[in-house]
């Protein structure tokens, strides 16, 4: 009867691992299982992320205020830093940023319609630069700001509507692998048609955060924000690195979970545009 009784344990521990095995996927194939969101990817509640409406904030001037710059590192949704070069803190900042999981992009000093001093004159692209001393000097910027992957105009109204002086930068773009992000100073702007001319993924600024600082006309332009990421699935903000700045923005950043609105880098949106 022992015999009996151990030969039937035998059996039943053969018949256990072959419905185990049965469990398995074949060789070569993957089971699915859905990622885990980051913190701070406003991704609770919303129930299809691949479809959820996209928005890209832009910090713009970073790297001038070692102090003010670091308090942006503690923003808690997904934000892309845009990094003056040849400043106190720009390496830094550009290096955190990225570590943080943050986007960067390079924020590049283009001349503007008028007069400007803001301490980035002697390295702003000028209208009459040939494209070597374009390539040049966005080469020399680049190197300043690590991580980078894109690049927006600072101001450069008069040099973002001048097509020959676009082109050149353009192919600079190109030649790094960089994408473009158009901050729109001028209405006549021909950058995004300049860049994707080049084949450079390039995406047009939609709304412009705090030109006016006043808590309710940068609730208006928020709300502005969400009425087009949701129209039309993505929307690109602009903001300034101010503190007030911050500080409004940290009070309307729940709208976005309230409204399915997922805040992502400026190079998952052009990703997401790629596939869609």
């Amino acid at each position: 009867m022992a015999v009996a009784f151990l030969a039937g344990l035998f059996l039943t521990g053969l018949a256990l691992l072959w419905h185990a095995a049965d469990d398995k996927p074949p060789q070569g194939a993957h089971s699915f299982s859905p990622p885990r969101a980051p913190a701070g990817d406003n991704a609770a509640g919303i129930p299809d992320r691949a479809r959820s409406p996209r928005l890209a904030i832009i910090v713009d001037d970073l790297g001038y205020d070692p102090v003010r710059d670091a308090e942006w590192l503690s923003f808690p949704e997904k934000i892309t830093a845009s990094v003056l070069p040849f400043g106190p803190s720009s390496r830094n900042i550009a290096a955190s940023a990225r570590a943080k999981g943050f986007g960067v992009i390079l924020h590049v000093p283009m001349e503007p319609q008028g007069t400007a001093e803001d301490g980035t004159g002697p390295f702003r692209l000028r209208l009459g630069m040939s494209a070597v001393e374009i390539e040049d000097a966005f080469s020399r910027m680049a190197r300043d700001v690590p991580g980078a992957t894109g690049a927006s105009n600072h101001m450069g109204s008069a040099f973002t509507s001048d097509p020959e002086a676009m082109n050149a930068f353009a192919n600079a773009l190109k030649g790094k692998g960089f994408f473009f992000v158009d901050s729109v100073t001028v209405a006549g702007s021909v950058g995004v048609d300049a860049a994707r001319r080049a084949g450079v993924p390039a995406v047009r600024r939609d709304v412009f955060l705090d030109d006016d600082p006043r808590p309710e006309t940068m609730r208006r332009q928020w709300e502005r924000a969400i009425a087009v990421a949701k129209e039309r699935g993505d929307a690109v903000l602009i903001c300034h690195s101010r503190r007030e700045t911050l500080s409004v923005l940290l009070q309307m950043l729940p709208d976005l979970r309230r409204e399915g609105i997922r805040a992502v880098t400026v190079e998952e949106l052009l990703a997401g545009m790629r596939k869609g």
